[in-house]
């Protein structure tokens, strides 16, 4: 379900972005239309996306998420509506890679998570999610990729 984990330190990446706290049984409804508001208002300005789409949360409760929808951009985005410029931080972080469909990304970050603890890692409260490849790449989830980093204290 995931590679081996790694410890890696990322750069710091402008991004553009819409942040969101909302019901979690609401993310089905409010994902499709974030994503697609987020990608108008880029090209709309003319700013070259340099990666794909990526969720950067803030901090995890069961019921309620609050997070941002991000596109990692070349420059900055003139805030729009919903849309503000943002940078995902430079960090040091636990990194793997998701196989699979995400009605079962929740049991890949459960094993991830397995893994950074059972290593001794202290993990920070926030957290992202890219999403390389998914229904948008074919039908068949066994080829969709997530990669999952979690930050480390």
């Amino acid at each position: 379900m995931i590679d081996a984990p790694q410890i890696v330190q990322t750069a710091a990446q402008e991004v553009a972005l819409i942040h969101l706290t909302i019901p979690k049984a609401d993310i089905q409804k409010m994902m499709g239309p974030g994503i697609g508001e987020l990608t108008s208002a880029v090209a709309d300005q003319g700013i070259v996306v340099t990666g794909p789409w990526l969720t950067h949360h803030l901090k995890m409760d069961p019921a309620t998420w609050d997070f941002e929808i991000c596109l990692p951009v070349a420059s900055g985005v003139k805030p729009t509506g919903r849309v503000k410029p943002g940078t995902l931080r430079a960090a040091r972080v636990a990194r793997t890679i998701y196989h699979g469909s995400y009605e079962n990304l929740g049991a890949g970050w459960g094993e991830f998570m397995q893994w950074i603890e059972a290593n001794r890692h202290a993990p920070a409260p926030d957290l992202w999610e890219c999403y390389a490849a998914g229904p948008e790449s074919g039908p068949d989830p066994a080829k969709w990729r997530t990669e999952l980093n979690r930050p480390l204290l």
